[in-house]
């Protein structure tokens, strides 16, 4: 399994996860990969608790591709100016 994670500022609107709905501010996103199906988390930065980004999990035809969907998750999330 393999973990990749970055800080971002969510933008108006927050962004929606399963547990807790939207979460808004300054944000980490953590995407893991096993076995090929990558999950999608956030949370508050600094905090413990990880959610789960709705709709973001996905399996990958290649792992290789991880470092990838990461890049464009965290470039539709990290929106500072809106």
């Amino acid at each position: 399994m393999a973990d990749l994670s970055s800080a971002f500022v969510a933008g108006p609107g927050g962004v929606m996860t399963d547990e807790v709905g939207v979460v808004t501010g300054e944000l980490e996103l953590r995407t893991t990969l096993d076995n090929g199906e990558l999950r999608a988390l956030v949370r508050y930065e600094g905090a413990e608790e990880w959610y789960a980004v709705t709709g973001a999990s996905c399996r990958l035809a290649d792992e290789k591709d991880h470092e990838a969907v990461h890049a464009v998750l965290l470039g539709v999330l990290n929106r500072p100016e809106g």
